[in-house]
């Protein structure tokens, strides 16, 4: 029989005993699948973080879109309360001006109607309302343009009369039509000449298109004057070429132009590199800055001033840092130092120029006084005495105009009367009022040596009679020799010397004969 198997004895074999590389095989693919677990989480969390994005900024649209919307809403309430109004304002203006112009059509109104006269502020406003009920354009353009005297007082009545038109902004445009975008060919004025005027229309018809309710936002203006007034820039702008581009345009044609588009609300985008060159050609003007803020050109202004400051014209770029609030980047007062410091160098290198030395000294000075009384303008403006104590300026300036006074005062006689050329005597001075006086102005002569030119001298003179009737007060002519001694005094009346021979030491031969008395 077989032997029975042993129950402490094993029947299988024993299983083999993990290995260490499974054991970094098991490890390493529970770390690949911690990582990727974190990379899943992290990505949705991303997707969740972006989806939450994303619905905030849908809410704020959302809203924004509402707010806009309750705006637009309001806008449009407020424009259609605005056009009520300002029906109901031009219907009463129609109303006034129709019961006028029924009166003026009246039999005998002419008669009737007097003149203002125009001696004070009510008798110009009366003047320049009848003219604007009459739309009397050419006659108002005239009666403007002749009392320019009359500048700040027209600034405070002309908004007055305009709006008494039935149509101010047609009305602006035909006065000014004279001269701008071009002079008509009648007209025989200059356009630069009258660009003051242009302007102070412009600017007056500003208060008058306004609309009552939302202000400049909305001109009351019709779209075929806009139209009009769009055509006249594009003329005005097409007219550059002929005149030899910007640089050759006058100032106040520039002005009435940018103006012009500022009070009919025309600017465009495209044509914002031009507003800035005309701007910057012209910034001495004092509405300049306030002009290219209106035009658009805030956002170009740190590049308009730096230019203004590499051109020498410190002073305007003062004022535009003002108008738009950089002064904390360009401040004043080093601006104004390095003005006038520029304006001295170019003093001095104007007394330097050996081309111009007659009036070298006069333009020297006069350059240095309008330099300071710029700066000085520019400190009391901006209350920058502080920080730029303007007492040496004021000095300099009070010397300079002593020095100018003192150039002006005329030379005194006795340095008019030198005479060097031929070291002959001059005549004596003009005598005085006093009519039996002798005034001479020749010393007593010396001993006289005879010159080796002088060796033949003309015939003696005759003796002069007694003073004839015919010299009146006067004295009589007295012929002059240096060879001869003093006439002799007797009373208050000269005796005439007798048989002096003419002195040939002039030029001409002759004896020099006095000056009248000058009475």
């Amino acid at each position: 029989m077989g032997s029975l198997p042993d129950p402490g004895e094993l029947t299988h074999p024993p299983p083999p005993q993990p290995s260490f590389d499974e054991f970094q095989r098991q490890t390493s693919l529970m770390t690949s699948c911690t990582l990727l677990w974190k990379e899943l989480s992290d990505h949705f969390s991303s997707l969740e973080q972006d989806l939450i994005k994303k619905s905030d900024a849908l809410k704020a649209k959302f809203q924004a879109l509402n707010n806009e919307t309750q705006q637009s809403l309001q806008a449009l309430d407020t424009r259609e309360s605005s056009i009520s109004k300002s029906m109901s304002i031009v219907l009463e203006s129609l109303e006034k001006t129709t019961k006028m112009s029924i009166s003026f059509a009246a039999p005998g109104a002419e008669s009737q109607t007097e003149e203002p006269e125009v001696d004070d502020s009510e008798g110009l406003l009366m003047k320049l309302k009848s003219l604007c009920h009459k739309m009397a354009a050419k006659e108002f353009w005239v009666f403007v343009t002749a009392r320019k005297k009359e500048l700040e007082l027209f600034r405070s009545e002309l908004p007055k009369a305009l709006a008494d038109c039935v149509d101010p902004p047609r009305f602006v445009l035909e006065a000014i039509s004279e001269v701008f975008p071009l002079p008509s060919s009648n007209s025989t004025s200059n356009s630069s000449d009258l660009g003051w005027a242009c302007v102070l229309l412009l600017e007056s018809l500003i208060p008058v298109m306004v609309d009552p309710v939302l202000g400049k936002e909305r001109l009351l203006v019709t779209p075929s004057i806009k139209g009009k007034a769009e055509e006249i820039a594009e003329t005005w702008k097409k007219s550059l070429e002929e005149r030899g581009g910007i640089e050759n345009v006058k100032t106040p044609d520039v002005h009435t132009f940018l103006q012009h588009l500022v009070t009919f609300g025309i600017v465009k985008e495209e044509d914002v590199d031009l507003y800035r060159k005309l701007v910057v050609a012209s910034a001495w003007r004092k509405q300049m800055p306030k002009l290219a803020v209106s035009l658009g050109l805030g956002d170009k202004m740190p590049d308009m001033i730096e230019e203004l400051i590499g051109r020498g014209q410190q002073v305007d770029a003062v004022h535009f840092t003002y108008e738009v609030g950089l002064a904390d980047k360009f401040p004043p007062v080093p601006l104004l130092k390095a003005f006038l410091k520029d304006a001295k160098k170019a003093a001095t290198s104007i007394l330097e120029d050996p081309n111009n030395s007659g009036r070298a000294a006069h333009m020297a000075a006069k350059k240095e006084q309008s330099a300071i009384r710029a700066v000085l303008k520019c400190i009391e403006e901006y209350k920058l005495e502080a920080e730029f104590p303007p007492e040496n300026l004021k000095k300099r300036l009070e010397q300079l105009e002593k020095a100018k006074i003192e150039k002006k005062k005329p030379a005194s006689p006795a340095a008019k009367r030198t005479r060097a050329s031929n070291g002959g005597p001059m005549p004596p001075a003009k005598a005085g009022r006093s009519t039996n006086a002798y005034v001479s102005s020749f010393p007593s002569p010396p001993t006289y040596v005879r010159s080796p030119s002088h060796t033949q001298y003309p015939a003696p003179v005759p003796a002069y009679p007694a003073v004839p009737a015919v010299y009146g007060s006067r004295s009589p002519p007295y012929a002059y020799s240096p060879e001869a001694p003093p006439p002799a005094i007797v009373g208050s009346y000269p005796v005439s010397p007798v048989n002096f021979p003419a002195y040939g030491g002039y030029n001409n031969g002759m004896a020099p004969a006095y000056q009248q008395p000058y009475y």
